[in-house]
């Protein structure tokens, strides 16, 4: 049996974290898309704010699995 995956790239953002800029970006993707199964981080992003940091933003490849119908 062979096995294929498909990859689709999503952005997630956060005021809080990269971690959680993550998470936010995988949670939505599984809203709409079935059989996640992993991630990579491609590129990591943030806004200012003056001195601080506003916002983090990450784009992220995410992989999942085809179903077979």
């Amino acid at each position: 049996m062979h096995q294929v995956a498909k990859v689709i790239e999503v952005v997630g953002t956060s005021p809080e974290s990269l971690e959680d800029a993550i998470r936010t970006a995988v949670s939505r993707a599984a809203q709409t898309v079935e059989n996640l199964q992993w991630f990579h981080v491609t590129e990591i992003r943030g806004a200012l704010d003056g001195e601080s940091i506003s916002r983090f933003q990450v784009m992220l490849k995410i992989g999942f699995g085809l179903n077979d119908d």
